[in-house]
């Protein structure tokens, strides 16, 4: 389940006047609001593990009923989330789930050293939710709070990306003290299983690396942050590329779609939209444009099988 499709920020932002965001609170058919980009994975629709935890996250769950509580006073499908990175957008909705009810959390130990350096994670119990740390490049069976094996595996890789805006060192360059660990992908399957799902949110570059994980996979869920580079700047948005975001953009030449034009993908979907991207509205020539080169943009309740 996509449980958010957005950026950061969501869509319409809360402080953005832009005619996209006007437009999606007139509630504009081809204008669809958005919150934060994270999904929802299960092999048997009652166990459910998230990837990444919005700063929606309440609102999110509270709108799908596969994950509201079905036992007890006190109860949750919720049995394990996986973060991606560090970024405000990925753990930011950690803070909701509080109260008690136990999941555990699998991340790189690069993100965990994140939530180690804030005190305000400490609200998550460590007797209640716990950590199992994820090594890039090996299989890691995703088991919920019981330790029942759920059926799925997780692979996380390194894709290219870049170190949390607020952990960027100062004189660093450009590297910003980005380390292996702080962006990563997933692939996750269904043992027993063939279908293949990859996740990237977020992506700097497509290299060799990144391209051998997303081809042949049955599903695809790449980062769509923007359809240009430099859309934030000529737009009067923002200062920085997208490349300086650690995001690649989806249209020109060293876009994604150019990139990955030539693999075998069963489903590709664009995911984590920023607000000022026009492919965000189902009217745009951005949108027939990526959708004739075979891509969707995903929606917020979309429901996905891979087989």
């Amino acid at each position: 389940m996509v449980l958010g499709a957005g950026a950061g920020g969501g869509f319409p932002q809360w402080n953005s006047n832009s005619e996209a965001c006007r437009r999606a609170r007139a509630g504009d058919a081809q204008a669809r609001p958005a919150t934060q980009a994270s999904i929802a994975v299960s092999a048997d629709g009652r166990r459910w593990f998230l990837i990444n935890a919005a700063p929606d996250l309440r609102e999110q769950i509270n709108r799908q009923p596969q994950l509201h509580p079905t036992s007890g006073l006190r109860s949750s499908p919720i049995t394990g989330i996986i973060l991606t990175n560090g970024d405000v957008d990925a753990v930011a909705g950690l803070l909701h789930l509080r109260e008690r009810t136990p999941f555990r959390i699998f991340a790189h130990s690069r993100i965990f050293g994140v939530l180690d350096a804030n005190p305000i994670f400490k609200v998550l119990a460590p007797d209640v939710v716990t950590r199992e740390t994820l090594t890039t490049g090996a299989a890691t069976v995703l088991s919920g709070s019981d330790g029942a094996d759920s059926g799925l595996r997780v692979t996380p890789f390194a894709v290219p990306g870049k170190v949390a805006l607020y952990m960027e060192a100062a004189g660093e360059g450009e590297n910003f003290g980005t380390r292996e660990g702080d962006t990563i992908g997933l692939e996750i399957t269904h043992e027993g299983h063939s279908g293949r799902l990859v996740f990237i949110a977020n992506c700097a570059a497509v290299d060799d690396a990144v391209r051998m994980r997303c081809a042949g996979a049955d599903l695809l869920l790449f980062d769509g942050t923007l359809w240009r580079d430099d859309e934030m700047v000529i737009r009067g948005e923002g200062v920085k590329t997208g490349r300086r975001m650690g995001h690649i953009s989806m249209a020109g030449p060293d876009g994604s779609m150019a990139a990955l034009a030539d693999l075998d993908i069963g489903r590709r979907i664009f995911i984590h939209i920023n607000n000022t991207n026009p492919a965000l509205l189902s009217d745009s020539p951005e949108r027939a444009e990526l959708e004739a080169a075979g891509w969707q943009v995903a929606e917020d309740g979309m429901e996905l099988a891979v087989p």
